[in-house]
C-alpha cells in the first residue's frame, strides 16, 4: 500500500497533480484547492490513499493525516466513492464536516456536486459519533478584566467557577458593548442571566 509520496512536482493541474520519485511519476488526485498550492519543480509531500478496483489503481492525495482519516471515513458510507469523497473535502474541511455531522445537518453535504439528498443523509448517519475528535471547538467570546471580577464575585456567592464563568460569556456574546461595561453592570447583568431565584436561594444562604 502507498501510504505516502514524496517528489518533485511534475505537473498539477485542476485537480491532479504528478509527483516524480525515483523516476517515476505517481499520478494522484488531490482536492482542486491543494493543486493551486503545489508549483512544478518544488518539492512536496503528500499522505495518500491507494484505491484498488477491477478496473482502475487510484491514488487520492491529502495535505494533512486529518483530511486523509475523514476520507477514509467518508468511503466506508454506502454510496460514497473515492471521488464523491474527494468531492466533500473540496466542499468541506474536516471541521465542517465533523459539525454538520453532530448537527444532523444533511444540506451541507448536498452542496457537494454528486451528493444527492439520499446519500447527503446517509452520510449524517454512518459518521455519527465517529468524528468527535476532528469538530471544529465552539467560539468563545473573550471575557474581559471586570468579567474576570465577576466571576470571581460570583463564585463567593456560591455558583460554581464554570457556572459563573458561563454566565458571564452569555452577557459578554449578548452585549457587543459589554467590555466598556462596569462590573457592577456586568454582575448584573449575570445574576440576571443565571435567574433571580437562583440568585434569591444564594443571597439568603449567604445571610444566614
Amino acid at each position: 500500500m502507498i501510504s505516502s509520496v514524496r517528489g518533485t512536482v511534475l505537473s498539477a493541474v485542476g485537480g491532479n497533480i504528478v509527483i516524480e520519485v525515483g523516476g517515476i511519476g505517481y499520478a494522484i488526485q488531490v482536492t482542486p484547492e491543494h493543486a493551486l498550492a503545489l508549483r512544478v519543480g518544488d518539492s512536496a509531500f503528500v499522505h495518500t490513499a491507494f484505491i484498488v478496483r477491477e478496473d482502475a489503481m487510484s491514488l487520492f492525495g491529502f495535505e494533512t493525516r486529518e483530511q486523509l482519516a475523514v476520507f477514509e471515513l467518508l468511503t466506508g458510507v454506502t454510496g460514497v466513492g473515492p471521488k464523491s469523497a474527494l468531492g466533500v473535502l473540496s466542499v468541506l474541511g474536516p471541521g465542517q464536516i465533523a459539525t454538520a455531522v453532530a448537527a444532523e445537518d444533511d444540506a451541507a453535504f448536498r452542496k457537494v456536486s454528486g451528493i444527492g439528498p439520499k446519500t447527503a443523509k446517509l452520510i449524517v448517519v454512518s459518521l455519527a459519533g465517529k468524528l468527535i475528535a476532528h469538530a471544529e471547538p465552539a467560539a468563545r467570546p473573550a471575557v474581559t478584566p471586570a468579567g474576570d471580577q465577576v466571576v470571581v464575585a460570583l463564585v463567593g456567592l456560591g455558583w460554581s467557577e464554570k457556572i459563573a464563568a458561563s454566565a458571564v460569556e452569555g452577557v459578554i456574546a449578548a452585549n457587543p458593548d459589554a467590555a466598556a461595561f462596569p462590573v457592577q453592570t456586568l454582575l448584573r447583568l449575570a445574576l440576571a442571566q443565571l435567574g433571580p431565584a437562583q440568585h434569591s436561594a444564594v443571597a439568603a444562604g449567604a445571610e444566614s
